[in-house]
């Protein structure tokens, strides 16, 4: 268990910040980090050449430790929408054939797939919401053979409810469907892994934007990339994905051969040389926790603090069909749609998604936090 770490973030007392599933808050090391950077934009003629590629190269050798692969799998990009619409472009799908989705998924993850199907007369499969709050299974029983892509979160993002993305993984390889991910709302929280050749997850695309459990600033994240794909189109065509990029002088002698591996894939302007370090340092501090105990920290949180909204009439999936760092209260009647603001006005402050109350604490919070919550949530205890 990790202790509350406030002391290394900008949160004052009196704020009770439970939304970290909306935007995480910098870490003031990251702040630091991101700040020298930038400043480093005061002074050009300090900035040489080889600074554009080796801040990327750290950035994807750490990243590739949340995911248990080699760095060369790891491209950098701006969103997770970015990643998505870099693996439709990729993807085979035949006319008839099904994309698979689940209700209430993330828009960016959806739209990309949406079009996909439009264009290559294929449709949009939703995975209903599952009454008893198991989504794998769900998955499971809608993986036919006329699935060609399944595209998934490990968290569904209005219920917190968590996938088993092993037996989903093993389950596409069986009908040869495609394994996209969105990790937005779990790396950095949730112990995740590829796996090997034959095992474990396996997905052929899978990414994350890092503003919200990797602690990172807006505009930067990760997509991982199979080896079998490294041969593939990238969304964009721009001057750093090629080979001979690092030679500055040689740039008009335009070369068709890109970087090696999933690094064809990067964004264009990806040496950001604010917002790679800031994600860099939030990135140690992660793995310096340990993503494992990250989430026995949270989901211990959230286990008491689930207990004691039960007890005013909210209700929330079980906890072993729900990801450990996110909390989703429900009850018979609609949430009002001003609930966020009314805590918010209590500086107590969570999302409302759907007919959720979105909870999402992390290891800033403190028993204190989640008591403030309670407290106004019993305005609402049992109200019709």
């Amino acid at each position: 268990m990790i202790l509350s770490q406030r002391h290394l973030f900008d949160i004052p007392d009196d704020v009770a910040y439970l939304n970290c599933a909306y935007m995480s808050p910098l870490l003031k090391s990251a702040l630091e980090a991101g700040t020298s950077g930038l400043a480093r934009k005061a002074r050009p003629w300090e900035i040489t050449p080889d600074q554009f590629f080796s801040g990327a190269e750290e950035f994807r050798t750490v990243a590739s430790r949340f995911l248990e692969c080699s760095p060369d799998c790891i491209a950098i990009v701006p969103s997770a929408s970015y990643g998505i619409a870099t693996a439709a472009k990729n993807l085979p799908l035949k006319k008839g054939q099904s994309i698979l989705v689940l209700a209430e998924q993330f828009p960016s993850h959806y739209y990309a797939w949406q079009r996909l199907a439009e264009e290559r007369g294929g449709k949009v499969k939703t995975v209903a919401w599952p009454d008893n709050h198991d989504w794998t299974a769900a998955v499971l029983n809608s993986l036919t053979s006329d699935v060609a892509i399944a595209a998934l979160p490990n968290v569904q993002w209005t219920s917190g409810g968590q996938l088993d993305l092993v037996r989903i993984g093993e389950a596409c390889r069986k009908i040869g469907a495609a394994l996209v991910l969105d990790l937005t709302q779990s790396l950095g929280a949730l112990p995740f892994s590829v796996g090997g050749p034959q095992e474990g997850v396996q997905p052929d695309f899978a990414v994350a934007a890092s503003y919200k459990w990797m602690l990172a600033p807006y505009s930067i994240g990760l997509l991982y990339v199979a080896p079998k794909w490294h041969e593939g189109r990238p969304l964009e065509e721009n001057w750093i994905q090629r080979a001979n990029a690092r030679d500055f002088s040689s740039l008009t002698l335009y070369d068709e051969n890109y970087d090696a591996r999933a690094r064809r894939f990067d964004m264009g302007e990806r040496a950001n040389f604010a917002l790679l370090p800031a994600a860099v340092r939030a990135m140690k501090q992660l793995l310096e926790w340990k993503v494992a105990e990250i989430s026995e920290t949270i989901g211990a949180f959230n286990r008491r603090l689930a207990a004691a909204a039960a007890g005013l009439g909210f209700s929330s999936p079980p906890e072993n069909l729900r990801a450990p760092h996110y909390l989703c209260l429900r009850r018979g009647a609609p949430i009002p749609r001003n609930v966020a603001e009314n805590l918010a006005r209590e500086k107590v402050f969570v999302s409302v998604r759907g007919s959720s109350i979105r909870v999402a604490p992390h290891v800033y919070n403190s028993a204190h936090d989640a008591d403030r919550l309670i407290a106004c949530l019993k305005q609402y205890a049992n109200r019709a």
